[in-house]
């Protein structure tokens, strides 16, 4: 179950009670959505009722020509007049559906029939932004009707502020804390769709969406739109201009994506497939300006055969053992010509020639699209604690406004850039994402941009061919040691960390050629 640590959110402590609350009842994968359908339900009816406060106030102001009015039935049809909440972009919440009608029957058996009706009910009243996306699951939740009500008694006290956008904010960041919470305590299951924040934050900031078409076809709970939206704001931006559109094979994990969208004052096309994107891509036509993604780490058997003649594999057939190279190029193929990507790699995708990955690889970079490869710290992921790489992509290295690139790509090592939060878990420091993110800019600039041993280097391609197309930074950066040898501990250790790494890759090299000899598939 989560800790309740909530940081600087006042309500942690109720939020993790009600929580506990459903211990023994449910599995942790289904009381995290039972928990936040609730809470969206009630930000959604706090939000109504505070634009229905502000209404009543100027029906009653005689001072309001447009609003003031001494008739009880005609400040009733003002009140419920359902433009006045649209217009300001507040969800309609019809009578019979508001959370102080609920609150009324928390003691009653139907408690639960009762919220899925109000959900449903609030659904149908705001179509196009919540079809399909309300969670209408605790009529059948196997949880006795008092137990229900007692947790819909602890989210009546969770409390949004008395104005929008800190209720947003608070919404958001307890969204947040919640699907991170659940997926630290949940391992695989509640992991799958979360990237860490620190990880968001470094994707963004390095490709700088400020607006155009932004993808995500692996978009779990939609975190890397939230943080592109955020990012938009931070440099006096607008938000909507940026067009998102997102993809996910999970329906509950799209349910809560679409809920965060909602949530942040965002809209975008997002769609949920059984198949997901690379069996059922539901934009095939789409050519994004940015692509930004955490796909699943080394997916096996993932279905190659069915989509084995589609033209995404251009620069070869990926192998139905792992999906890495098919997530590659699926991103390649939605960039639009002067696009590009940023997304999460488990670092074997760096140096695998595992069933033809190594030919894909090197006829991308040979295609000049590689632009920056950061080595990330191990354990930044509550799913795995298996390193991670970053990738970037430019379909046009020599843009204008920017250096011409072209033959170059920049290898970041970040890899002793993390900071512990407990036994397992690591994220990077706020030093470390700005560190990465001014270098990687300056290279792209060509602004006071100079190599720094043991943390990164502009590589040309034929020094990337000289090392067979392996894409490890540390082959590239070196290791920062001191004249004497010795240096701070800190540096021995870093340079330590890169030989093991070139070890370890030497070996994984070893026995791709020898499983590729054999005929054994290693993966």
């Amino acid at each position: 179950m989560p800790n309740g640590n909530g940081g600087d959110l006042p309500f942690a402590r109720d939020l993790f009670s009600a929580a506990d609350q459903l211990r023994g009842s449910v599995e942790s994968a289904e009381y995290k959505h039972l928990v936040l359908g609730l809470i969206f339900l009630k930000y959604i009816s706090d939000s109504f009722e505070r634009q229905r406060a502000r209404i009543d106030s100027w029906t009653r102001d005689p001072e309001n020509d447009e609003y003031f009015t001494d008739n009880a039935d005609e400040r009733h049809d003002i009140l419920e007049d359902r433009d006045e909440y649209v217009s300001e972009n507040v969800f309609w919440v019809p009578e019979g559906a508001r959370w102080s009608e609920l609150m009324t029957a928390v003691t009653q058996p139907d408690i639960g029939e009762r919220v899925d009706k109000a959900l449903k009910v609030i659904e149908a009243e705001n179509e196009n932004q919540l079809r399909g996306v309300l969670p209408r699951i605790y009529a059948r939740a196997p949880l006795h009707p008092t137990t229900l009500g007692e947790l819909v008694k602890t989210i009546d006290r969770i409390g949004f502020g008395d104005d929008e956008e800190t209720a947003r904010d608070i919404l958001g960041r307890t969204y947040e804390y919640f699907i991170k919470t659940f997926a630290r305590n949940e391992g695989h299951r509640g992991g799958e769709f979360y990237t860490p924040a620190s990880v968001t934050r470094l994707l963004v900031e390095m490709l700088e969406p400020y607006e155009g078409r932004v993808f995500d076809p692996a978009c779990g709970s939609g975190g890397l739109f939230v943080q592109s939206a955020k990012f938009v704001k931070a440099h006096d931006g607008r938000p909507r201009d940026i067009r998102i559109y997102g993809q996910e094979k999970n329906q509950a994990t799209w349910r809560i994506g679409r809920m965060n969208l909602a949530i942040h004052g965002l809209s975008g096309d997002l769609r949920y497939t059984e198949g997901g994107s690379l069996l059922d891509d539901q934009f095939q036509s789409l050519r994004a300006d940015f692509v930004l993604a955490n796909p699943p780490f080394n997916q096996k058997a993932w279905g190659v055969d069915r989509v084995s003649k589609d033209s995404r594999w251009k620069y070869g057939l990926p192998p139905d053992g792992n999906a890495n190279y098919a997530w590659i190029q699926h991103f390649i193929a939605h960039l639009a010509p002067d696009g590009r990507a940023g997304f999460v790699m488990a670092n074997g995708s760096l140096t695998s020639n595992s069933g033809g990955e190594g030919a894909i690889r090197e006829a991308i970079v040979r295609d000049d699209l590689l632009d920056c490869v950061v080595a990330c710290p191990a354990q930044l992921f509550y799913t795995t604690g298996i390193p991670v790489c970053l990738w970037f992509l430019d379909r046009d290295k020599a843009s204008e406004g920017k250096r011409d690139r072209r033959g170059e790509v920049l290898f970041v090592d970040a890899r002793a850039m993390g900071e512990k939060l407990s036994r397992t878990q690591v994220e990077l420091t706020e030093a470390g994402i700005g560190r990465i993110a001014s270098k990687y800019h300056e290279w792209r600039n060509g602004s006071d941009f100079a190599d720094e041993e043991g943390f990164c280097r502009s590589a040309t391609l034929n020094e990337i061919e000289a090392h067979k197309f392996a894409l490890t930074p540390g082959r590239y950066v070196g290791a920062a040691w001191s004249d004497d040898g010795a240096g701070p501990a800190g540096e021995r250790i870093a340079a330590l960390q890169t030989e093991l790494a070139h070890q370890f890759e030497k070996a994984e090299e070893l026995r791709d050629l020898i499983a590729e000899r054999f005929g054994v598939t290693t993966r």
